[in-house]
């Protein structure tokens, strides 16, 4: 088996609170359009049970909040990490356990058997490569045949770079032109 090494590097970069408080404020100064957003990044293999025992994966519960003049949208995900051979990181998308979808975050997350847990079939897993202390990776999905998600991330210990965007027959129906800065929230002691 090979070392987790590079899977433990990313996931130190990946985790903990973030949001795009300067980035936003910059934005609204300038009068662009542009979302206020948080990212909450736990890791969760201790809310799964029946984890294989040579399981070499981390599993992430990530949520995601956007605040827009319409309000705050919540968009909570399930990702399990892995380390590859060649040393990238790649990031399957689950989908969430049955009965939690509405308001699911760590704290709500109850356990669930391994065994239970279905990779999002919509969700092109996401190659992650480190270059110079930097991470950057996405994956292009067809959610349905005229539906295209695209993902671009760039990850460093000052932030997490994510650029998203839907697309309907081509035409972009999500997603910003700058990609969202977020950056680490100290956590309080």
């Amino acid at each position: 088996m090979f070392s987790m090494k590079n899977l433990e590097a990313f996931m130190e970069l990946l985790c903990g609170h973030f949001d795009n408080q300067a980035q936003y404020e910059q934005m609204k100064a300038e009068g662009k359009e542009f979302p206020f957003a948080r990212h909450v990044n736990t890791a969760c293999n201790d809310k799964i049970t029946n984890l294989p025992d040579d399981f070499a994966g981390i599993f992430m519960v990530e949520e995601s909040y956007y605040t827009t003049e319409k309000g705050t949208h919540a968009s909570p995900h399930l990702f399990l990490f892995t380390e590859e051979a060649d040393g990238s990181v790649k990031l399957t998308s689950f989908d969430l356990p049955e009965g939690s979808k509405k308001d699911f975050t760590y704290d709500t997350f109850t356990t669930v058997d391994y065994n239970d847990l279905k990779p999002s079939a919509k969700f092109t897993p996401a190659v992650y490569v480190e270059k110079d202390g930097v991470w950057e990776g996405g994956s292009e999905s067809m959610f349905t045949p005229v539906l295209k998600f695209s993902l671009f991330e760039r990850f460093t210990k000052e932030h997490l770079e994510v650029s998203e965007s839907m697309e309907l027959n081509g035409k972009r129906t999500f997603g910003y032109d700058d990609p969202i800065l977020y950056v680490r929230i100290p956590e309080e002691a």
